[in-house]
């Protein structure tokens, strides 16, 4: 493929201005210069249909977001040692949709902050520091944190590897555990294994709807084996929602009640604010009351009165709109168009996903299942030059990860199949 002059020269200076190997999606990278509600335009002024980012929950510019951030700026942004309403009122509103437990918050300004207090927060509670994850997940950036992301770092660092155990992330296609079983026993030997420790058992901290492990189709109520070995041993359930929260699975507002749990702290991120940078942690007030004590902690920006402004303007837009909902009805309809496909082309092997994140598994056979990935590659890339943007995850990264913005639409949804239709029939499954 050859590459624009632009798009070259772009290139070249984010290497010399950014350092080398700054990821970007795309073997001919997008230049994009606007976004409104679904779309984004290119520096060209090519349009683009946004099946992927989640960030613009409630859409891309979306006015009332707009119009809190400019009103909360041009009157007053401070940090929250001092005293301010819109923090307060903020955490009442987000608290109001989850269990009565999940009382009290702290705010940051990304899903990697939040998830880095989580574990300190395990630590406080439990007075150890013994932290399982699954082996294909992502909880963010921070020094700590990254080494739990066995999707981007292949072996623990910072002598992490003595706090940190994996247990194999749920795969509903490959190795059915219909009851959570597999997993609750996977876990539970992670847990006898840090408690032959000095550090023993802390936390269990899981996307609930494992959507970077390529949200494996999972029954309602499937995680409550699992946190029930988690609490008989005396550690935390820590879900991490910085995905599939905010109604984006349609069913529910956090995927953790509908795969059937109470967390002891939840992490936020990503669509809190619309692309505002902010993040949080949930929690109840005796596990606060355990974080605050043994440890000293203040964020500048997190929590200051336009991020909040921001943020409150998004449960506004979801509420007023009945979005939750509306990612129901769209996802339904989405899923029954890969059905179809999933008729019409052998190598869609599996599909899956609930409300607003949906997507299928590509596989060379479906005898065998063996991952076809670097097709999935050459589709996603097809896709690109078609004017639709999405993307893939999953353990082999041949899972379609479409994960729209909240507006999304049914007419959006028959576009994005009608293009990948015409794409599928003519990529080669092989090169």
């Amino acid at each position: 493929m050859t590459l624009s002059e632009n798009t070259v020269h772009l290139m070249e200076r984010r290497a010399r201005l950014l350092g080398p190997n700054v990821s970007t999606f795309y073997d001919d990278p997008v230049h994009v210069v606007r976004g409104e509600g679904v779309w984004l335009w290119d520096a060209q002024g090519r349009k683009y249909l946004d099946c992927y980012n989640n960030v613009p929950h409630v859409g891309h510019c979306n006015p009332r977001v707009v119009e809190a951030i400019r009103e909360q700026a041009s009157t007053l942004n401070t940090h929250t040692r001092y005293l301010h309403d819109g923090i307060l009122d903020y955490i009442e509103r987000l608290t109001a949709t989850m269990d009565d437990s999940l009382s009290t918050a702290i705010l940051t300004c990304t899903g990697s902050e939040a998830n880095d207090i989580a574990l300190r927060m395990a630590e406080g509670m439990t007075g150890k520091r013994g932290i399982i994850a699954t082996d294909a997940t992502y909880h963010g950036n921070t020094a700590l944190v990254s080494q739990l992301s066995r999707s981007n770092v292949p072996e623990v660092g910072f002598g992490l590897d003595q706090f940190f155990r994996f247990a194999p992330a749920p795969d509903s296609y490959r190795t059915p555990d219909e009851a959570g079983a597999l997993f609750a026993d996977a876990v539970a030997e992670q847990i006898d294994a840090l408690n032959k420790t000095e550090h023993g058992f802390a936390a269990l901290v899981v996307c609930p709807f494992f959507l970077n492990e390529g949200f494996p189709n999972l029954p309602d109520g499937w995680l409550k084996p699992v946190a029930d070995v988690v609490r008989k041993a005396g550690g935390l359930l820590i879900c991490d929602e910085v995905q599939s929260g905010f109604g984006r699975i349609g069913t529910h507002f956090w995927a953790h009640q509908k795969i059937g749990v109470v967390p002891d702290i939840m992490v936020l991120g990503k669509p809190m604010a619309n692309g505002h940078p902010v993040g949080a942690v949930v929690t109840n007030a005796d596990t606060m009351a355990a974080f605050r004590t043994k440890f000293r902690y203040f964020n500048t920006f997190g929590g200051n009165p336009v991020s909040c402004a921001a943020a409150m303007a998004v449960l506004d837009e979801l509420q007023d709109h009945n979005l939750m909902a509306h990612a129901k009805d769209v996802g339904d309809h989405a899923r029954a168009r890969l059905h179809k496909l999933q008729g019409k082309y052998d190598f869609i092997g599996d599909v899956r996903g609930s409300g607003m994140v949906f997507g299928a598994e590509l596989v060379l056979d479906r005898d065998n299942k063996t991952p076809a990935s670097d097709f999935t590659d050459r589709v996603i890339n097809e896709m690109r030059q078609r004017g639709i943007i999405h993307s893939k995850l999953g353990r082999h990264k041949n899972t379609l990860k479409i994960r729209p913005p909240m507006p999304f639409t049914k007419d959006n949804a028959d576009m994005l199949f009608d293009v990948l239709d015409d794409v599928l029939a003519n990529t080669p499954l092989t090169s």
